[in-house]
């Protein structure tokens, strides 16, 4: 099921409904929202990213780093996450990271 939502989840990052992909996402962390283990860690980190391009989208700059603060507190589990999943994981937060400069440059070409 994980390997389909975060597919899910990145389909909806490429077509730019961020809110959408928070949903998705969800519906995998929330059941386990409270098991101390990596792997639900990282996820909570990936909703958090997909949050700040929301709040990005919507012009809420200083909000959208605040978010993304999160997920790169988030980020690190990505270590330490034992997970037949590890792979997707790393395409996911590497995806993640270069949507999140494209969103850097769009917003410093709008203030220029």
């Amino acid at each position: 099921m994980i390997a389909k939502k975060t597919e899910e989840f990145t389909q909806c990052l490429q077509e730019g409904r961020y809110y959408d992909a928070h949903e998705v996402l969800e519906e995998v962390w929330y059941p386990r929202r409270f098991e101390e283990s990596a792997e639900v860690k990282l996820l909570k980190g990936f909703i958090n990213a997909a949050v700040s391009f929301e709040l990005h989208k919507k012009g809420r700059i200083s909000q959208s780093k605040k978010v993304w603060a999160n997920y790169l507190k988030y980020r690190p589990q990505l270590f330490q996450t034992n997970s037949p999943h590890q792979n997707n994981y790393y395409q996911l937060s590497r995806y993640l990271e270069e949507l999140y400069k494209k969103n850097l440059k769009r917003n410093l070409k709008k203030s220029h």
